[in-house]
């Protein structure tokens, strides 16, 4: 009987050593792998763009339709009911191209649109994206405050709430958070007004109840008046802002608590802070994020409402002017800036959830 002979070779490649991880096929295989998954990624982001192009497209639209179905007379509006002959009425609407036929009208808002060009405010007389420019410093100063405080209390407070939920401070935050959120945000800076600024507060007049500042300071004195003058429209903001990011961001960590990876990571002897910042908060923010870019979303928005009680000389209270008159070109201008402004933060959120969980966009 024979036996087979042992080569003189290591097992594995007859002709040398075994293959090695390091070696060009595995550094191949990793290349692949990761031009699979940039692919697969700039599918995911040209998907997402495309959305947002179809929904700017329904924007545009919607922002011409809309406004001529819902106004008046736009010629009657912009003249305060004023004795004009019909000739005059005429002029006037061929000045501002109401006179062509709507498809025309249509047409022409499109390419203007397109271009950056708003058209030219029937009431101030002054190119709308001029308009809309010198009107943002005030309302991204405002609402960007507000935004970034009320977000980071929301989400303070909603993962306290949810990780001790049941306690006497999980019930004492989901209710104020409830009470504030129906609370309307006009009726609450009425409300302030009325404690902090006309006087019935602990000092009569503690707080500017209307405006941006006092129009008679300079240099850092005028940095504090601006501050001064933000203090009730910001606290309103945030009343009622962070309520609805504290119940997200605490019902999004309630559905984490029970996984699996939690009861694994404390088995590891993680200390509950741990396990709360590391594994059950990153996992519980997808849906607080979706929230958090829409709020920046409204900082170019503004709050019409808020602006419009403080007399805060932002984009909300330009808007609520431009509709008491109705200003169409105007109307029309920032309509689009305020939905391309959402649509633009949804998406960023959108490109940005590949990242907070590789699992979306597979």
């Amino acid at each position: 009987m024979t036996t087979a002979s042992t080569p003189d070779f290591p097992l594995g490649r007859p002709d040398g050593p075994a293959p090695d991880a390091r070696t060009p096929q595995g550094a191949d295989g990793g290349r692949t792998a990761g031009r699979g998954a940039f692919a697969g990624y700039l599918v995911y982001v040209a998907g997402k763009a495309g959305g947002a192009l179809v929904s700017l497209g329904a924007v545009l639209v919607t922002s011409f339709f809309l406004f001529r179905v819902l106004s008046r007379d736009p010629v009657k509006a912009m003249t305060h009911g004023a004795p004009m002959t019909v000739a005059q009425q005429d002029a006037l609407r061929h000045q501002f191209g109401l006179d062509l036929p709507l498809w025309r009208q249509f047409t022409g808002y499109c390419g203007q649109a397109l271009t950056g060009d708003l058209g030219t405010s029937y009431q101030f007389h002054a190119p709308v994206s001029e308009l809309i420019w010198q009107k943002l410093p005030a309302t991204l100063l405002l609402t960007g405050t507000a935004v970034v405080l009320y977000s980071a209390l929301g989400l303070w407070l909603g993962t306290r709430a949810a990780w001790r939920s049941g306690g006497r401070g999980d019930r004492v935050n989901t209710g104020l958070a409830l009470t504030l959120w129906s609370v309307p945000s006009f009726w609450l800076g009425l409300l302030l007004i009325i404690v902090f600024g006309v006087g019935l507060g602990p000092v009569p007049g503690m707080f500017p109840t209307g405006g941006m500042s006092s129009g008679d300071t300079t240099g850092f004195a005028h940095v504090l008046d601006v501050a001064h003058h933000m203090v009730l429209p910001v606290l309103t903001l945030v009343a009622v802002g962070y309520a609805q990011t504290l119940l997200v961001m605490r019902s999004s960590l309630l559905d984490e608590m029970g996984g699996d990876y939690l009861t694994t990571a404390r088995a590891k002897g993680l200390r509950e802070a741990v396990v709360r910042r590391r594994h059950a908060v990153p996992n519980a923010l997808l849906p607080t994020v979706t929230m958090v870019f829409i709020n920046l979303g409204f900082v170019a928005a503004g709050s019409i409402l808020t602006e419009t009680v403080f007399s805060w000389p932002g984009l909300g209270r330009l808007f609520y002017q431009a509709l008491s008159v109705p200003d169409l070109p105007l109307v029309q201008g920032l309509f689009m800036v305020f939905a391309a402004a959402m649509i633009l933060m949804n998406l960023l959120a959108d490109l940005l959830y590949p990242f907070l969980d590789p699992r979306v966009g597979r």
